[in-house]
């Protein structure tokens, strides 16, 4: 079992921004350690030089989740509908029409200069009849999607590491206790063997040596624990 997954802290491991344990990343997910993403939908508009623009942004968990946002907040009335997402070091933007260079990279880097990660935002305008410009609309989608971002409420992301063991029936218990009483570990699955019991789960990546030591002392060097690449 391979998991590569973040998780957004709550004081639990508890929650993910698709309301699942743990979610499944494509790639790796020990690029980065101390990221953030929002807590809910967020929105915010201006109006520049008799255009209207929009931006609404949410925390999304894959790229999936990302397209049905696109689908579901695009407005397909309005002039364009130009967005960005990043997930790991998976990212995708999108000009929508307006010249090449001047709305979804602008977009991304108000994502990345806020250091956000699992998180979509598009940017919607409504054609007011003045001409920005390329350095203007530049500054006109990246500047609402950088207000819209500002304005929300951040949670940490968590980059995790799936692990797996096989322990003893004698050190099942006790170890099953003192794993899950540590903070953001997540026991995914056990299988109880005619030997003993093997569990997965899932734990931050920077707790890896505490938890191979705590495994080890444990269960008096008996068990050792394996992690995802």
């Amino acid at each position: 079992m391979n998991i590569h997954c973040v998780l957004i802290a709550h004081g639990a491991f508890i929650t993910t921004a698709c309301q699942c344990p743990v979610c499944a990343m494509p790639g790796s997910a020990a690029y980065r350690i101390v990221m953030f993403t929002i807590s809910r939908v967020e929105t915010f508009s201006q109006e520049i030089k008799k255009s209207r623009f929009l931006a609404i942004a949410a925390p999304v968990a894959s790229e999936e989740a990302a397209k049905d946002f696109l689908h579901e907040y695009s407005d397909l009335s309005a002039t364009h509908n130009c967005w960005a997402w990043r997930m790991g070091q998976n990212y995708r933007f999108s000009d929508d029409g307006e010249p090449s260079g001047t709305a979804g990279k602008q977009i991304l880097q108000a994502i990345d200069g806020q250091q956000l990660d699992n998180i979509v935002v598009v940017v919607t305008r409504w054609f007011g009849g003045i001409l920005l410009g390329s350095g203007g609309l530049m500054r006109a989608y990246g500047g609402t999607a950088a207000s819209c971002l500002r304005q929300a409420e951040k949670t940490e992301v968590i980059a995790l590491v799936g692990f797996a063991l096989a322990c003893d029936f004698s050190d099942h218990a006790l170890l099953k206790a003192r794993l899950t009483a540590v903070k953001n570990v997540a026991i995914l699955q056990e299988n109880f063997t005619a030997t003993g019991v093997e569990m997965t789960g899932a734990m931050p990546i920077a707790a890896k040596d505490d938890l191979s030591r705590l495994v080890s002392d444990l269960t008096r060097g008996k068990t050792i624990i394996t992690f995802d690449e």
